[in-house]
């Protein structure tokens, strides 16, 4: 090609009328258009590997799902952040035992998928939420494999989790153990990217290049799912003409998206509606149970400083934005892309698309920010998030974390939990002393798969305040007014130092 030549053709042709005739520019991206979804899946054939956007029930492909379930396409591999509920999105090719395996973050209240597992009739591949939107990240860009602080020393590095169980419970595939690296005095392991035959995303408007812009957080998972397939099938709320999407608007490059499909009568549908106090509940008379976890949460408010960036795990954590100290403000944190979440909303202001990593419905405030998983974790990994505030099954006396599965028994799923543990920021942990069954939650060691190796800062409790030190260990900072050290002791597992100056906890 002679670029001089080019270079003065282009200029004689802007010389005439003034301008490019469009038809210099025409596209067949008009060809990315399908009928509908079951003619985009069609050719998706057993044994393919799927990587699939959505949070929960948040912007996932609804369409596209239901018509690969109808086509009977089975032993899948699918990589998405979860599996739907047990009827709708995802759910539905579980209980029709169309996936084999799914690589996913978090099982959650699906109990269809927990059930699966457990008995042996799905591997599943437990993959910490910002790992797992990396992987997608770096297959969509070309990087097989990246290292990342996230998982050291747990079940991550070095192996041996479940992933497919015998009927008998016996584990039947176990993961692997993963290459580690110190780099300046810290430990990474290294992860591989994923790629797959296909992506399955959803967006709210495309134009007719597949250039695609998405709402609120129901863009989540579905940008770096969408790069990570060799075939991207996205399906919108609604298709606009070129030239209609402002370039600057536009989230995702149809570079990206091979099919487009224009959906009709979406369901979208809430999986956690929750509605202000005034709209949901107020005066209700409150169970010792709700008083208990309120105590704990007001005392965890007090961990606030002003202008801290925080994430809020799910249960009491996300209680105590309810009480943060007059002159603090903080800006929350939500790792499926939200940065200055609002408070609930009214019933007119519920929205599916926007939601907090509890799948409960929230509102935006003047100053909040909305991006992708993969940005989210980014901003977790790379440290700049500064408190931490998550529950837990099990803490040790070093700060060891446990707080995602039982084996064999329970499994809910990392979820954010690990990334959010590695991230370096100040980790606080808010739970019942003890466990229903009166067994210890705090341990000289943790029994149970870690979420975390000494990461904790400090455990709060209805009952006491403890700080933790990865080295010496605990020590009793703050106890109720109602309890005695000599009670701690007894319903503390682990050994324990009093501070001289033991206060009295005050919500």
């Amino acid at each position: 090609c002679n670029w001089g030549v080019t270079m003065m053709n282009l200029a004689r042709l802007l010389r005439v009328g003034g301008r490019v005739p469009s038809r210099s520019y025409s596209t067949p991206a008009s060809g990315k258009i399908f009928n509908n979804a079951a003619d985009a899946v069609k050719d998706i054939k057993d044994g393919s590997t799927l990587v699939v956007g959505g949070f929960g029930l948040c912007g996932i492909p609804e369409k596209l799902i239901g018509a690969l379930n109808a086509q009977g396409t089975k032993n899948l591999t699918v990589a998405s952040n979860n599996a739907g509920v047990d009827d709708f999105g995802l759910g539905l090719l579980l209980k029709d035992k169309q996936i084999k395996r799914m690589i996913a973050s978090y099982v959650g209240e699906n109990a269809e998928f927990e059930r699966q597992f457990l008995n042996g009739e799905l591997e599943v591949e437990l993959t910490p939420q910002g790992t797992l939107a990396e992987k997608m990240r770096a297959g969509g860009a070309g990087i097989p494999a990246f290292y990342t602080a996230t998982g050291a020393d747990t079940y991550v590095e070095e192996g041996g989790m479940p992933i497919a169980y015998n009927p008998d419970k016996t584990v039947r595939i176990a993961s692997e153990p993963r290459p580690a690296q110190v780099f300046k005095g810290r430990k990474y392991v290294l992860e591989e990217a994923i790629t797959g035959d296909f992506s399955l995303v959803k967006a709210w408007k495309a134009d007719t290049m597949g250039n695609l812009v998405f709402r609120k957080t129901a863009r989540n998972f579905n940008p770096p799912a969408a790069t990570a397939g060799k075939i991207c099938i996205a399906e919108v709320e609604e298709i606009v003409p070129l030239g209609e999407l402002d370039p600057n608007e536009i989230h995702l490059p149809g570079i990206y998206v091979q099919r487009l499909i224009k959906g009709e009568n979406y369901e979208k549908r809430i999986e956690r509606l929750t509605l202000r106090q005034e709209e949901d509940g107020k005066g209700k008379e409150k169970s010792a149970g709700q008083l208990m976890r309120e105590k704990i949460a007001k005392r965890a408010a007090k961990e606030f400083t002003d202008g801290m960036y925080c994430n809020l795990g799910i249960g009491i954590p996300t209680l105590a934005s309810n009480y943060i100290p007059e002159g603090i403000h903080i800006e929350l944190q939500s790792e499926n892309g939200l940065l200055g979440m609002g408070p609930y909303p009214t019933a007119e202001q519920a929205d599916a698309d926007l939601i907090n990593a509890g799948k409960e419905t929230v509102t935006t405030i003047p100053g909040s920010a909305l991006f992708s998983s993969d940005e989210s974790f980014a901003m977790i990994r790379g440290g700049h998030v500064d408190l931490t505030v998550l529950g837990a099954m099990q803490v040790n006396q070093y700060g060891d974390l446990a707080n995602f599965m039982i084996p064999g028994k329970i499994v809910k799923g990392p979820g954010g939990a690990i990334d959010l543990t590695a991230s370096g920021s100040k980790v606080v942990i808010t739970m019942e002393h003890a466990a229903r069954n009166g067994s210890h939650k705090i341990l000289e060691d943790c029994n149970l798969p870690l979420t975390g190796a000494r990461c904790v800062d400090m455990i709060i409790t209805e009952l006491a305040v403890f700080t933790v030190d990865r080295k010496e260990g605990l020590t009793l900072i703050e106890i109720a007014s109602e309890s005695t050290v000599e009670e701690i002791k007894e319903k503390t597992g682990a050994p324990f130092k009093v501070s001289p100056n033991l206060k009295k906890i005050d919500v």
